[in-house]
């Protein structure tokens, strides 16, 4: 680089007031801010941050982290909202009958309520549904008290010992529509077990096979 004159520091410039320009281009700002006070480039410095921050404030997008402060959680399917307990007998007799009525508690635990519909019991050759309506609904956090009626329509592949019978049923909410299987223990499959010796004990009965319930069998009682 070259050209006319000394080169001075920035401090003797600022006590002088003079600045020489070293070679023939136009003044750059980088240039022109050497010229300036110290006291007015902090100035501006200071005004520059403030308006940068600003300016950041106003183009860049708002934060998400993809959460949402009150996630609504989805509705649960029937199946596992759905339990059944089974009470006892709603009557009991000794003489030969091909119709029984079986009590059962019904409770949901969570989401709405369930529309349930009972459609089979255990084995082929018997007919169950709930009386009076075939159809009922249970709300969240009620039990309902329900009699299932079963009778034998056909005794030639029934056993006459129930093992771990079960009931077939239809449960529908606001997710989906299932067919489930809840299997129940000894208590049931005993009062089972006398309406199938009452019906069918004079009969040619032959051993079935042993119910194994659906995919989404459930909720063994062991009373």
């Amino acid at each position: 680089m070259s050209g006319i004159g000394p080169v001075e520091s920035v401090d003797s410039a600022e006590r002088d007031g003079s600045y020489e320009v070293i070679g023939g281009d136009s003044p750059r700002l980088g240039d022109h801010w050497h010229t300036l006070p110290r006291r007015t480039r902090r100035a501006v410095l200071a005004a520059g941050t403030v308006a940068a921050v600003g300016v950041g404030a106003v183009l860049l997008p708002p934060f998400h982290d993809g959460r949402q402060e009150n996630p609504t959680p989805p509705v649960p399917w029937p199946a596992n909202i759905t339990e059944w307990r089974y009470t006892g007998l709603a009557q009991t007799t000794d003489t030969p009958t091909t119709t029984g009525f079986f009590r059962f508690a019904v409770t949901v635990d969570s989401g709405p309520p369930v529309a349930i519909r009972v459609t089979g019991a255990a084995f082929d050759g018997l007919t169950a549904q709930a009386v009076p309506a075939p159809s009922f609904t249970v709300h969240t956090g009620a039990t309902r008290r329900v009699t299932v009626e079963i009778s034998v329509s056909d005794c030639s592949g029934l056993p006459l010992n129930a093992d771990l019978a079960f009931l077939d049923v239809t449960l529908r909410n606001t997710r989906a529509i299932q067919h489930h299987s809840f299997i129940f223990g000894s208590a049931y499959s005993k009062d089972l077990s006398q309406l199938l010796h009452r019906a069918c004990g004079t009969t040619n009965a032959r051993p079935g096979p042993r119910p194994s319930g659906s995919a989404g069998s459930q909720n063994v009682d062991r009373g």
